[in-house]
C-alpha cells in the first residue's frame, strides 16, 4: 500500500503541469502533495531513486528547482500491475489500479488471454460483470454454474447423456432397486488439504435435501446413510433410474461442509470480489489435473464494450485476449445452445386450445423472431425443443378471435424484451392487448407474481445430459404448477415418477419425448429460439473447445512455454 500511496501522490504532482517539466520548490510539492515539506523531500529522493522523476534543487530556503518526469502514471501503474501478477498476487495487483471502470478496463487490456506469470500458465479471461458468490443450491447464472462445476465434485457428474463417477468411483443399486451404495475414492482431498469423509458428504447431502431444490429434486429419497468408511447408502421411497444424474446436477454437487467456498474439484477457489475471481489448480484433485495453474476473470463493465475487441459481444459470445491479439482472435469453437428461451401459455388464460395454437403459430410464422432488432449471428429460431423434438407445424387462423386483454410476465435474458415487444405488436394487429411484465432476474424463485400471468416467457438453460435436465425442469421450476393447475400438476408428477422407474435409459428419453410433445401439441409451451454460442481466442491459447454452457472446460486448456523450437 505505501507504493499505491506513492503513485498516488506522483499522480497529483504529474496532473499539477500535466507532465511537463516544472520550475518549483519544496513547499509547493509539499501542497500539491498534501504532506508536509520534511516528507515532500522524502518522496523526492524516493522517486528520483526508482527513476520515476529528476529533481535538481537549487541551494537556499525557497529556491525554485527543475523537477522532470521520467515516466508517466499511467505507465508506472501498469509496471507495479505487472510486479504483482508475476508474484501471484493478481489480488494486490487490483489494490494498485483503484480506477473508474472505463481507465481500469483500458489498464487490464495487456494482461489478458494467456501469460506466463512467475513460471506459472495463467489465463485471464476478461468479464462483463461481477460473479455471484458460488452456491450450488442457488446458482441461475450460466458462468456461475459453469464455475461451480469447475470447483466443487458431487459423487457422480454429468458427461453426455450419462452419470458417470466423480467422488465415487463406482456405484450399485440392490435388485429391488431402493438402495444405492456409492462406493468413495480413496484418499479424496479437500482444497485446503483435509481428507473428505462419508460423515462430511452425508451432512452436505442432508443439506440438500431439506432446501427447497432438494425436496423437489429428491423427493423419492428416504434417507443417506454411512455404509462404511468409504460407502454412502442412498434409500428411497421409490426407484429412481435417474438418480446418478440427480446427483451429478448442479444443486447437488457438495461443498466443504464448513465452508462454502471449499469443494474437492479441479480448481480451488483464491479470490471471488467484484473486480476479480481467481481459479487455481488443486493439486490432490482425484481426476486428470489442469494444464494450467491459474484461471482469471477480470471484471470491468466497460469490457463488455464490442469496441474494446476482447470481452463479450454478448454473454453467449466470450473473447479471450488483449487488446493487441484483436486482430489474431478466431473463434476456436462454437455451437448452437440446447438451451432456449421459451413461450408459454397457462390455464390462467383461459384461452380454447384453438386460440393457445393460432398464438403459437403466429409467433413461428409471422417472421418475428428473425426480425428482432439483435446482433447478426447470436440467435437462430427454434423449430425442435431437442434435436428430434419437433414443434407442431401450425399455421395461423385467421377466423380465430382472441380475448381483449392478456398478461405476458417475462425474465431475463434482455433479448426477451426484444420479444415481447414484438409479441404486443403482434397481437394488438389480432385486437388483443397485451400487457408485459418485467421480472429482472434469471428464473422465477421468488416471484409471487407469477400466479398472474397468462403468458409467460423465460429461459432454460441446459448443459450436458438435455433430456434429464428437461426432467428437472418439470420438477424444479415454479413455472409448471402455474402453466397446469392443481390438478394438471399432479398429473404431471404422477408421469414423471412413472417414467423414472424404466432402467433403460433409453426408454426413459423416449417417454419423456412424448410427454413434451405432447405439451407443445397442447399448446402449453414452445421454444423460441435458440443461441449461437461463440469463443475466440488467440493462437498461443490452445485446448480450447465449447462444451454444452457454451464455455470451455478450464482443465483442457494450455499455454505453451516461451520457448524457441529449432
Amino acid at each position: 500500500m505505501r507504493q499505491l500511496n506513492r503513485l498516488n501522490q506522483y499522480q497529483r504532482l504529474w496532473q499539477h503541469s500535466a507532465g511537463q517539466p516544472q520550475s518549483t520548490n519544496v513547499a509547493e510539492i509539499a501542497n500539491c502533495c498534501f504532506c508536509s515539506e520534511r516528507h515532500a523531500r522524502t518522496l523526492l529522493r524516493q522517486w528520483q531513486s526508482s527513476g520515476w522523476l529528476e529533481w535538481h534543487a537549487s541551494s537556499g530556503r525557497s529556491k525554485r528547482g527543475q523537477l522532470t518526469f521520467l515516466h508517466s502514471p499511467a505507465m508506472l501503474r501498469s509496471q507495479l500491475m505487472l510486479e504483482q501478477l508475476d508474484n501471484g498476487q493478481p489480488q494486490h495487483a487490483l489494490q494498485m489500479v483503484p480506477l473508474a471502470p472505463e481507465q481500469l478496463s483500458q489498464l487490464l487490456q495487456p494482461f489478458m488471454g494467456g501469460q506466463w506469470q512467475n513460471n506459472q500458465p495463467t489465463l485471464r479471461i476478461p468479464y462483463y460483470r461481477p460473479l455471484d458468490p458460488l452456491r450450488p443450491l442457488l446458482q441461475p447464472g450460466r458462468a456461475e454454474q459453469h464455475l461451480a462445476q469447475q470447483v466443487f465434485a458431487g459423487l457422480s457428474r454429468l458427461s453426455g447423456d450419462d452419470a458417470v463417477p466423480d467422488l465415487a468411483h463406482r456405484w450399485q443399486i440392490s435388485e429391488d432397486g431402493l438402495s444405492w451404495f456409492f462406493f468413495l475414492r480413496p484418499q479424496l482431498r479437500w482444497h485446503h488439504g483435509e481428507a473428505v469423509t462419508v460423515a462430511q458428504l452425508q451432512q452436505r447431502l442432508l443439506t440438500v435435501l431439506t432446501s427447497p431444490v432438494g425436496q423437489r429434486l429428491l423427493s423419492c429419497v428416504k434417507n443417506v446413510i454411512q455404509a462404511h468408511v468409504l460407502c454412502l447408502r442412498i434409500d428411497l421411497h421409490t426407484p429412481d433410474n435417474w438418480l446418478a444424474h440427480r446427483l451429478a446436477s448442479v444443486p447437488c454437487l457438495l461443498p466443504h461442509p464448513d465452508n462454502p467456498d471449499i469443494g474437492a474439484g479441479p480448481w480451488r477457489l483464491m479470490v471471488n470480489s467484484p473486480a476479480l475471481l481467481r481459479l487455481e489448480s488443486h493439486g490432490w484433485y482425484h481426476g486428470p489435473h489442469p494444464l494450467m495453474q491459474a484461471i482469471e476473470y477480470w471484471i470491468a463493465p466497460q469490457l463488455f464494450d464490442p469496441g474494446l475487441g476482447t470481452s463479450c459481444r454478448h454473454p453467449v459470445q466470450i473473447a479471450i485476449g488483449a487488446q493487441q491479439d484483436l486482430t489474431t482472435l478466431q473463434p476456436v469453437s462454437q455451437r448452437i445452445s440446447l438451451g432456449f428461451c421459451y413461450l408459454a401459455i397457462g390455464q390462467r388464460a383461459g384461452l380454447s386450445a384453438a386460440q393457445a395454437r393460432h398464438i403459437m403459430s403466429l409467433v413461428h410464422q409471422s417472421g418475428i423472431i428473425e426480425q428482432l432488432p439483435l446482433e447478426e449471428g447470436l440467435i437462430t429460431p427454434s423449430r425442435e425443443m431437442l434435436p428430434g423434438w419437433h414443434i407442431p407445424d401450425w399455421q395461423p387462423d385467421p377466423d380465430i378471435t382472441l380475448p381483449a386483454k392478456l398478461n405476458l410476465h417475462y425474465h431475463l435474458p434482455v433479448e426477451l424484451h426484444a420479444m415481447a415487444e414484438k409479441l404486443q405488436q403482434l397481437l394488438a394487429m389480432q385486437g388483443c392487448l397485451l400487457t408485459l411484465h418485467f421480472h429482472p432476474a434469471k428464473n422465477w424463485q421468488e416471484y409471487p407474481s407469477l400466479a398472474e400471468a397468462d403468458l409467460v416467457m423465460g429461459d432454460r438453460l441446459i448443459g450436458e445430459a438435455p433430456v434429464f435436465t428437461l426432467e428437472s425442469w418439470l420438477r424444479l421450476d415454479p413455472l409448471w404448477p402455474i402453466l397446469s393447475g392443481s390438478a394438471g400438476w399432479q398429473r404431471l408428477l404422477t408421469q414423471l415418477n412413472e417414467l423414472q422407474r424404466y432402467p433403460d435409459q433409453q426408454r426413459r428419453h423416449q417417454r419423456l419425448k412424448a410427454l413434451y410433445q405432447q405439451l407443445m401439441s397442447d399448446a402449453v409451451i414452445t421454444p423460441l429460439f435458440n443461441y449461437r454460442y461463440q469463443v475466440s481466442a488467440p493462437p498461443d491459447v490452445e485446448g480450447v473447445r465449447m462444451n454444452a454452457w457454451g464455455w470451455f472446460d478450464f482443465s483442457r486448456a494450455w499455454i505453451p512455454p516461451p520457448v524457441t523450437i529449432p
